[in-house]
């Protein structure tokens, strides 16, 4: 039998993750009763043909599930059974506004606000979240990510961490997501050359400028060098994705720049990029 409990954060992305697994003929089921879990699991190997693909989804609300879990957890890996464990955990800001989009209240907080009800469930789910072996940041990620990442670890191959790449401008604050950040404002300054200033990075003459200047072409390669020691150490934890800033002063040229040749490196690689330039539109 192999048993995979789903638990995390509401609006997390649980829903997805239970879908996913269902795609991979898992039988699903939410919320079970504490008191019956190892009872339904007794009557699924007992069924004729045995039912030995179950997903159970966890949820804060049942206290006593959360608190006999870990017992739970032991008794059927005695048994002999595969269980795993997958927590999704999101940042506050993100779940807020999902929660704004759907205009949902949290179910921890029917009277109050959202950000006291993710509160509360941070420390109902603490102990799960040591329990359980994978943890998925969902912050930055799609439903099809996510279904992808569950998918890969539930088959037994671990994903590639996913790169996500900004490009951005000190002038409008730094992202709130960005992981690892690079400064190349010491680069040569297109800005100050009339005949490239209205244009941007995404532009052959800018990325020219920028990248074949001495000190771009040398940090390009160390930041490639760096970039490729980096995320096979991510692949080997399992780290769904990260997110990698560059920025210069107005994110229009040299961040631009800097980022598209990186992408275009990365994808070379075989890896999987998602490109953003958040401020290459802004006037100057």
């Amino acid at each position: 039998m192999h048993v995979v409990f789903v638990g995390g954060l509401s609006g997390s992305g649980k829903s997805t993750a239970m879908a996913a697994l269902e795609d991979l003929n898992f039988y699903s089921v939410d919320n079970l009763p504490a008191q019956l879990v190892l009872q339904f699991l007794d009557l699924c190997a007992k069924a004729n043909p045995p039912i030995e693909k179950i997903a159970l989804a966890v949820d804060a609300r049942e206290e006593p599930f959360l608190r006999s879990l870990p017992d739970v957890i032991r008794r059927l890996g005695e048994s002999g059974a595969r269980v795993d464990g997958i927590f999704l955990e999101c940042s506050t800001e993100v779940l807020v506004n999902r929660y704004s989009e759907t205009r949902r209240v949290h179910p921890l907080s029917p009277d109050g606000s959202v950000e006291e009800g993710i509160g509360r469930e941070r420390v109902l789910l603490e102990t799960l979240s040591s329990v359980f072996d994978f943890e998925v940041d969902t912050s930055g990620l799609n439903v099809h990510q996510l279904k992808e990442t569950v998918i890969h670890f539930v088959s037994g191959r671990r994903p590639q961490t996913l790169v996500n790449l900004v490009s951005f401008g000190f002038r409008s604050g730094v992202p709130h997501s960005a992981e690892l950040l690079f400064d190349v404002r010491f680069l040569p300054n297109p800005y100050f050359v009339e005949a490239l200033r209205e244009r941007s990075g995404l532009e052959p003459a800018v990325a020219a400028y920028v990248l074949e200047s001495e000190a771009g072409s040398a940090f390009f390669k160390r930041l490639c060098d760096f970039v490729e020691f980096l995320l096979p150490q991510y692949d080997g934890e399992g780290k769904a994705y990260v997110t990698v800033g560059i920025g210069c002063t107005g994110g229009r040229h040299r961040s631009v720049a800097m980022t598209e040749a990186l992408a275009a490196w990365l994808r070379d690689q075989g890896r999987e990029v998602n490109l953003e330039h958040r401020d290459v539109e802004r006037v100057t």
